[in-house]
């Protein structure tokens, strides 16, 4: 490319930059606009400069490949078809994963050599921050359809191309590839370029939509539309639902029919809230009736539709039913295979969008050396995740060492992190012990509750994490390790380092990307986590039936222990309930006692680490007397004031740390991972 030309849009994208700047940011200018400030001030692109094309290699492309196996195979079948309508243009088709990767591609072996010098190659990153301004980055940072023609890249190398990028979203609504149409120094007018654009967006769609169904063949999914010869086509609205009728996921056109925004407005509600229907009229009595087209109405602006009930069998899990014996209404839950202690990190995603997205971003980061700080409520799956994450990456042969920071002694845990040799101390080990770090050397050290970690500690792991290597208790000479720290904390370390009990440089250390994990009673798979744990909890290959008052409560308590209590209470429901049918009396007392309007009023006291009633394990009714009712209450009160520092909780009390742990455990106020302020 002459040099003239490369000077002349440099100088035409500086002076857009710079004029933009001016006059007040990105919401004055157009998206191509934008794109080029962000070019600029965000990713400090020169559009003049040749920088060389960032390829990823072939084992990491080989996992992004794997990781979306479904799409590209869906994609390539539909690529294949597009490149029908267009062949002859001189485009190439490529699908990208949502940071820009290119997974595959289709294009004419003519022009192959063309799109490879100009950077279109399998494996290579077309984000913006990469690329500069192009249909494929551009798309992924506006997330809609849009066309780069010639000189609207931001790169002076690119002014040659025009490419046409359409997003493509998983069934939960977020990003997950671009299907791009890219031409090289075609002559062709904006005309043809916004037919291609069209068929583009139309492709995505269809590969959308493709994805939504597989994804959900286990399932029944209505389809709907206004028009009924639509109705099973691309362009009708799919809702797939639970078998009592409750919406489990909605694709794109299902919210624009139904005038919602987004998909989570339709998630976990009923069939009967939006339509004058129900599952039972739907499917009807003979199964002859599945593939009918139904009439029905929207109850919300009372349009109506036409509508077609899609069932399939799972070929794994075998689906859960609704049946009406003669004592009564109950849920009747087949037997599954027991819950693995190795879970996958989409075991345990499960179909919550948050979860999700959580899965995503590890899955990304599973292979490096990036530290991970999960943070969620106790009971919800902080160390499974860790797990996963470890068996995710190239440390899965490697050892996963747990250490809970909360549970082990403040006298103890140096020892336990750090090791000691023989003779020490009094009372250790005639042949010393390694500790918990070197014990994960090569693999991850999981630290959970981080927060509850001594300051004096604190120093010590930043040192290790710094320097990479260990000085046991008693040696000398430090130890050179090997490992990746995943650390966790239902606690907001942000708050403990402006309070002075978290030190802020082990934060930054530790907060390479931090995952939220959501609780229970907030995921939006509740009620399918509900009855995969009570399949997996059967243990002796017979269906287990629940009656529907047992399952609604179960379904309806706020879980303040979150999976870990639900586990424990389907366990032992199942354990003591009679014939194999779990009633409301097999359930625990406080999920009989309160309705859900209570339970909810429950919860919220008790996520208060002040609120008095949080501090109380069990009725004040039930104590021995009032004297020991008083001792507990001082013990409570000097413990919270201490934030759980039991040295100083003691010297409040003027006891010594034995004697306020026996008065712990003789009132049994809970420790370690049952403490009411992590509930």
């Amino acid at each position: 490319m002459a040099d003239s030309l490369i000077v002349k849009h440099a100088e035409d994208v500086l002076r857009v930059v710079h004029g933009s700047v001016a006059e007040g940011g990105e919401s004055a200018c157009s998206p191509i606009d934008n794109s080029w400030n962000r070019c600029v001030t965000q990713f400090n692109l020169d559009p003049s400069r040749l920088y060389s094309p960032v390829v990823v290699d072939s084992g990491h492309l080989k996992d992004r490949q794997a990781q979306h196996e479904d799409l590209v195979e869906i994609a390539r079948g539909e690529m294949d078809s597009l490149y029908e309508q267009i062949s002859g243009s001189g485009y190439a088709l490529l699908l990208t994963d949502a940071s820009g990767i290119i997974l595959c591609e289709k294009v004419d072996p003519n022009l192959k050599q063309m799109f490879r010098s100009s950077g279109l190659i399998v494996g290579a990153d077309w984000s913006e921050e990469r690329e500069g301004t192009n249909g494929i980055g551009t798309c992924i940072n506006e997330e809609r359809p849009v066309t780069i023609y010639r000189s609207e890249h931001f790169r002076a190398r690119h002014i040659g191309l025009s490419c046409s990028g359409a997003p493509i979203r998983d069934p939960g609504g977020d990003l997950l590839a671009v299907l791009d149409a890219s031409s090289v120094d075609t002559h062709s007018g904006r005309a043809s370029q916004s037919h291609t654009m069209a068929l583009v967006n139309i492709s995505a769609h269809l590969i959308e939509k493709c994805l939504f169904l597989r994804r959900y063949q286990a399932k029944a999914v209505l389809r709907f539309h206004h028009r009924a010869e639509l109705v099973n086509l691309l362009h009708d609205g799919a809702l797939a639902l639970e078998e009592d009728g409750t919406v489990l996921a909605a694709d794109r056109t299902a919210c624009k029919l139904l005038g919602v925004n987004k998909q989570a407005d339709l998630v976990g509600r009923s069939i009967f809230e939006l339509f004058d229907t129900g599952i039972r009229e739907l499917t009807g009595a003979d199964s002859a009736l599945h593939n009918a087209i139904w009439q029905i109405r929207d109850l919300r602006h009372g349009r109506g539709y036409y509508a077609n009930l899609m069932r399939t069998t799972s070929r794994g899990v075998t689906p859960f039913k609704e049946t009406t014996p003669v004592a009564g209404r109950v849920v009747e839950v087949s037997p599954g295979a027991p819950l693995s202690k190795s879970m996958t990190l989409e075991d345990i995603a499960g179909e919550d969008p948050l979860m999700l997205r959580n899965v995503r971003s590890a899955h990304r980061i599973a292979k490096s050396n990036v530290s991970v700080l999960i943070r969620g409520p106790t009971g919800s799956g902080k160390e499974a995740f860790a797990k996963a994450l470890h068996l995710a990456s190239d440390r899965a042969a490697k050892p996963f060492v747990a250490v809970n920071c909360a549970a082990i002694p403040e006298s103890l845990i140096e020892s336990e992190l750090f090791g000691y040799r023989s003779g020490a101390f009094t009372g250790a080990r005639k042949e010393g012990m390694r500790g918990r770090v070197l014990q994960s050397d090569g693999g991850t050290l999981f630290l959970d509750e981080i927060g509850d970690m001594p300051l004096l500690l604190q120093t010590r792991l930043l040192r290790v994490l710094e320097e990479r290597e260990v000085v046991p208790l008693g040696c000398e000479t430090p130890i050179q390790v090997d490992l990746r720290i995943i650390s966790a904390s239902h606690r907001d370390l942000r708050d403990m380092i402006g309070r002075g009990t978290f030190r802020e440089d082990l934060y930054y250390r530790l907060n390479g990307i931090t995952l939220e994990l959501p609780s229970l009673s907030q995921r939006g798979d509740k009620e399918r986590l509900v009855r995969q744990i009570i399949a997996s909890e059967t243990r002796d290959g017979r269906p287990v039936a629940i009656e529907v008052d047992a399952f609604k409560r179960i379904l309806e308590y706020p879980w303040p222990g979150n999976i870990r209590e639900l586990r424990n209470v389907i366990r032992t429901a199942l354990a003591i309930c009679e014939s194999g049918m779990v009633r409301l009396l097999d359930l625990p007392r406080e999920l009989r006692a309160s309705p859900p309007s209570a339970a909810a009023e429950c919860r919220t006291v008790a996520d208060s680490p002040h609120s008095p009633s949080s501090f109380t394990a069990k009725p004040a009714e039930e104590s021995a007397s009032p004297l020991e009712a008083a001792e507990k209450a001082a013990l409570i009160s000097a413990i919270e004031r201490s934030r759980w520092n039991m040295s100083n909780a003691a010297a409040q009390l003027g006891i010594s740390r034995n004697t306020l742990y026996r008065k712990i455990k003789r009132h049994q106020i809970p420790l370690g991972e049952d403490r009411w302020d992590r509930l």
